[in-house]
């Protein structure tokens, strides 16, 4: 694994040890980004279930100022303080021990907003659509902020979100990357 391009390129990134955390591939963040960017002229992201951190150093090695991690492992935040490591730019990362569902409501109280979000559930806790919507009722999403997911097949996300639309979906083995925009509140 490593950084694929910017800033950070070709620097080697370190795996989360054990079974329990599936790193995204270089091949796949780099189809990722594709869609998405491939660069980001600022913005703030938050990855939910970082698991190694590498999508999040990619987005900042992309442009991103400013990225938010979340993991309840601690195998994971202490490879993604090491990967952070690599970058020599550890003010621009933010890393938090704790469940997903905790770390919303905290951003919410802290009043932080997000233009891209990557979603990697552990593919056998697949809570994307209810992260969503909490997401949404706490206000934590800038309009045409991005959602990035990461699935197996067996999850099959709707096309269709309510104030979401889908911009992209693409298959990479057992890997679905379905990739959202935000099109803001109901007004």
């Amino acid at each position: 694994m490593r950084i694929v391009a910017g800033e950070f390129g070709g620097r080697p990134l370190k795996a989360v040890p054990g079974t329990a955390t599936r790193p995204t591939t270089d091949k796949v963040k780099e189809a990722i980004f594709s869609m998405i960017g491939p660069y980001f002229d600022g913005g703030i992201s938050l990855d939910l279930f970082a698991g190694s951190g590498g999508l999040s150093i990619e987005g900042v090695s992309r442009g991103i100022d400013k990225a938010y991690l979340v993991d309840k492992q601690f195998a994971a935040i202490k490879t993604i303080k090491a990967n952070i490591e690599v970058t020599k730019a550890a003010d621009k990362f933010s890393v938090s021990k704790q469940d997903a569902t905790v770390a919303l409501d905290n951003f919410a109280n802290e009043k932080i907003k997000f233009d891209v979000i990557y979603l990697d559930p552990p593919y056998a806790k697949q809570q994307i659509l209810k992260d969503l919507a909490i997401m949404q009722k706490n206000n934590l999403l800038n309009e045409d902020a991005i959602i990035v997911t990461e699935t197996d097949q067996s999850a099959q996300l709707p096309v269709d979100i309510p104030n979401f639309v889908q911009t992209n979906h693409k298959n990479y083995g057992i890997t679905v990357i379905s990739v959202y925009k935000y099109l803001g509140a109901v007004k």
